[in-house]
C-alpha cells in the first residue's frame, strides 16, 4: 500500500485534487492544515490518501498540486511507501508466533529461541512426541554453547547428535559358520512381513558373501495367496519352504530345516485388537519354547504414534525383541518412529523402503533415519 499527499487552499480543493489524480477508490488517511494566513502565507491544507498496490502506476508519483505565489515556497506531493516496513513487521510477528510453545502439550514454560525455530518446526512437522520435543529443546537450550547458536549448520549438527543418542539400533552381526538363528516376524495385516522376509532371505543367502543356508516357515494359512506368494519367492531363490497349519507341527518343520543358518517364520497378520489371533501365534511359539527365537515386530512407518503404541501394547504379549519398520517410502513424517523406538526401548533392525526384493531394504542405521527426519523424505541409498 502506498500513500500520496495532495495540497489545496481548502480541504475540499485538496480532496478534489486527490480524487482527480487517484480516482474515487483512494482511501483518505488524514486531512490537516499545514500553513495559515496568520503566518504570512496562504491557507493551505494537506490530504493524505492511500492506494492499493494495483493502483500504483499513476501519471506522476510526485506532482505540484498548487502553483506557489512569490512568497510561497514550491510544495511537492510527498510519496510514502510503507510496504517494506509492513512486511518486516509481519515477519517479526511470525517469528514470535513460532517461538510460542504449542499449548496442546500442557507445557507452557518454554520459549523457543530464534536460532532453534527451524528445528522446532521440523519436530512439529514430523509428528515428534510433544513431551520428548519439550525435553530435547529444554536440554539443548541449556547445553548448546552460545558461540554455536549463531551457526545454523552447528545447530543442525547438534540436534542430529542428540537424536543419534536416543535412537536404539541393533547392528547386523553375521553368524559364524555353525551358528543358527530363528527369527519370527509378527505384526498387523498388510505391513509387509512376507515381503520383508523375502528381502532378508535373499540378503543372507546371496548378498553377504557367506553362502548362508536359509529356510522359511509360514504359519499364515488365513490370508488368500500368502503361501503362494512365499512359494514364488522361495522357488526363485531356491530356498526350502515349510508350511505349518497347526502349532504341534512347528517342531517337525524346524527339525527339517536344522541345517539352515537362518530360519525365518512368517506369521498371520491380524488387527492389533484381535487378541485371539495374537494368542494363536503365542501357541506356536510355546511349542518350541526351548528354542531361542527372536520375535521381531514389523510396523508401518505411515501411521500415527498412537497407533504404533496400540500395536505394540497388544503384540507385546509375544515378548517382542526388536522392531522393523516398513513403508518408509509412503510417508514424509519420521518423528513418530524415533519417538516410538525410544519410548519402547526396542532396537530397530531394518528399514523397508519399497517393494523391490531384495534391494529396498536398509540395515538399521540412525544416520539414515535422521536424514529422513531432517529432509521430510525417505532417503534412498
Amino acid at each position: 500500500m502506498n500513500m500520496l499527499s495532495f495540497l489545496g487552499e481548502t480541504p475540499t480543493i485538496a480532496l478534489r485534487n486527490a480524487q482527480e489524480e487517484c480516482g474515487e477508490e483512494a482511501i483518505v488517511i488524514s486531512t490537516k492544515k499545514i500553513s495559515s494566513v496568520s503566518d504570512g502565507n496562504k491557507d493551505m491544507y494537506e490530504v493524505v490518501v492511500a492506494l492499493e498496490d494495483e493502483q500504483e502506476e499513476i501519471k506522476h508519483t510526485k506532482r505540484i498540486v498548487s502553483q506557489p505565489t512569490i512568497n510561497e515556497p514550491r510544495v511537492e506531493a510527498k510519496f510514502y511507501d510503507f510496504r517494506e516496513e509492513i512486511l518486516k513487521m509481519q515477519d517479526a510477528i511470525l517469528q514470535v508466533q513460532k517461538t510460542l510453545w504449542d499449548p496442546k502439550s500442557q507445557l507452557y514454560d518454554l520459549t523457543i529461541p530464534p536460532e532453534f525455530i527451524d528445528i522446532y518446526t521440523l519436530f512439529e512437522q514430523n509428528g515428534f512426541d510433544q513431551e520428548m520435543t519439550y525435553t530435547i529443546m529444554k536440554k539443548t537450550i541449556k547445553q548448546l554453547p552460545v558461540a554455536l547458536k549463531s551457526n545454523p549448520k552447528k545447530v543442525n549438527d547438534f540436534f542430529k547428535l542428540v537424536l543419534r543418542r536416543i535412537i536404539p539400533i541393533k547392528h547386523e552381526v553375521p553368524l559364524r559358520k555353525h551358528q543358527r538363528k530363528i527369527i519370527m516376524m509378527v505384526g498387523p495385516t498388510g505391513v509387509g512381513k512376507t515381503t520383508t522376509i523375502a528381502k532378508l532371505a535373499a540378503r543372507y543367502a546371496y548378498k553377504l558373501g557367506q553362502n548362508y543356508k536359509v529356510g522359511i516357515v509360514t504359519l499364515d494359512s488365513f490370508r488368500v495367496g500368502a503361501i503362494e506368494q512365499l512359494q514364488a519367492y522361495t522357488n526363485i531363490m531356491r530356498l526350502p519352504l515349510e508350511v505349518v497349519k497347526k502349532p504341534e507341527d512347528l517342531v517337525e518343520a524346524l527339525l527339517r530345516l536344522k541345517d539352515c543358518n537362518y530360519i525365518f517364520i512368517d506369521t498371520a497378520g491380524s488387527s492389533q485388537y484381535d487378541v485371539d489371533k495374537i494368542e494363536l501365534i503365542n501357541e506356536y511359539q510355546e511349542r518350541v519354547d526351548d528354542l531361542p527365537i527372536e520375535k521381531v515386530l514389523v510396523l508401518p512407518a505411515n501411521v500415527k504414534h498412537s497407533d504404533l503404541i496400540d500395536i505394540y501394547t497388544n503384540y507385546s504379549r509375544l515378548n517382542i525383541d526388536y522392531l522393523t519398520f516398513t513403508k518408509l517410502d509412503e510417508t514424509k513424517s519420521f518423528g513418530n518412529l524415533i519417538s516410538f523406538a525410544h519410548k519402547t526401548k526396542k532396537s530397530i533392525t531394518y528399514f523397508s523402503i519399497g517393494q523391490n526384493v531384495p534391494d529396498d531394504l536398509i540395515v538399521s542405521d540412525s544416520s539414515f533415519l535422521i536424514d529422513c527426519f531432517m529432509n521430510n523424505a525417505c532417503a534412498r541409498r
